[in-house]
């Protein structure tokens, strides 16, 4: 019986559109077992991307309501289900998919298990995560010309601008390196969050509140320490990951590419003046993509390779070297919000129609008339 109730939630995971595919091994039912109990495995199957009241969520789940709540309230607290508080009104849930989100969530939960278990299971669930991309490259504003029109959300000073709820926390990625012994030897307090987003995390003790001001420092030094800005895929993003070559997954995948551009999520690319270049190698160094060479004496970019974050930009003394867009047929489309990005990825997944959306949402309004 509970094997079956760990078999329909990690069916129900994949039939979200981030996915959680079945192994020959049965390492996603391990995950699951470590992070859910049969309990919470039952009645997180039960939710969906429509974010709803407990009382909805208990009458499909044949649920008592007041038991439903505080199971649901206790699920969220483990960060395995998400939680949209008001200030009036009832709290709202809804479900969270494996990645990005249930396993990102456990930043302060992780054992060396767990980690052996997603290290068994990565390279089969990051085949889902190239669908489509939940994750964008963007600059810090001075490594864009003045000159060059960029819309805000791709200027990451300006995309938390418009924000009004900020948080830091712990990166996943770099917790992991350092439990095993492989520290980058950076901060691993990175990741920000904004909006309900920086609510949940800071409800849930993941991370600690900062205002605009500490924000935009954080940006600075993230430059300064030559860390990779990467926003959720989304114009109105309720996060951003500050990423090294070293220890994000996702860098990792893209520096392993021939072609690391094609991957990338981002409107710009580096262009480069080897007239008043004076090799210095500064920009070399702090490539991630190794889309910059010194090669007989001079500065050689790689296209292919470049994924247009900056980084070499901002610290050229010369000026040789600034990011231009690339032409508009080359510019990728950002998804207005993360339900947008979600549905995007659901499609390029085949895992969710316009006429299975519109199905969803019908149910949801109709068990919320029913409750």
């Amino acid at each position: 019986m509970e094997q079956e109730m760990y078999q329909r939630l990690a069916k129900h995971l994949d039939n979200l559109p981030g996915g959680f595919p079945p192994t020959d091994s049965g390492v996603e039912l391990r995950i699951l077992k470590k992070l859910f109990t049969p309990e919470e495995a039952e009645l997180a199957s039960y939710l969906t991307l429509v974010p709803e009241e407990s009382r909805v969520v208990a009458r499909r789940a044949g649920m008592p309501r007041e038991e439903t709540a505080q199971r649901l309230d206790e699920m969220s607290k483990k960060g395995l289900i998400f939680k949209i508080r008001h200030e009036t009104g009832p709290a709202r849930y809804c479900a969270v998919q494996y990645a990005v989100g249930i396993w990102d969530l456990q930043v302060n939960k992780l054992d060396v298990e767990l980690i052996q278990y997603m290290n068994e299971y990565r390279p089969i669930l990051s085949k889902q995560y190239w669908k489509f991309p939940q994750m964008r490259t963007i600059p810090i504003g001075r490594s864009v010309a003045l000159e060059h029109v960029a819309l805000p959300y791709e200027i990451a000073d300006e995309l938390v601008k418009a924000q009004k709820k900020f948080s830091v926390g712990l990166c996943i990625c770099c917790r992991e390196r350092t439990m095993r012994g492989k520290s980058c030897g950076k901060p691993e307090e990175r990741c920000l969050a904004f909006g309900e987003l920086a609510d949940y995390r800071i409800w849930n003790g993941m991370d600690r509140v900062i205002d605009l001001r500490e924000t935009l420092e954080i940006l600075k030094w993230a430059d300064e320490a030559g860390l990779v800005l990467q926003p959720g895929n989304a114009k109105n993003s309720l996060s951003m990951c500050l990423c090294c070559g070293h220890c994000c997954k996702v860098l990792k995948v893209y520096k392993r590419s021939p072609r690391p551009a094609t991957l990338v999520a981002s409107p710009f690319h580096a262009a480069h003046n080897p007239e008043t270049c004076q090799t210095c190698g500064t920009c070399v160094e702090r490539c991630q993509m190794e889309a910059l060479k010194l090669e007989d004496g001079a500065v050689r970019l790689d296209l292919d390779r470049c994924i247009g974050c900056g980084l070499c930009v901002s610290t050229c003394q010369t000026d040789s070297l600034h990011l231009v867009l690339k032409p508009e047929s080359e510019q990728p489309q950002v998804p207005k919000d993360i339900i947008d990005t979600w549905i995007r990825l659901g499609k390029a997944r085949g895992k969710i129609t316009t006429l299975g959306l519109i199905t969803m949402m019908v149910k949801s309004k109709v068990d919320r008339i029913l409750a």
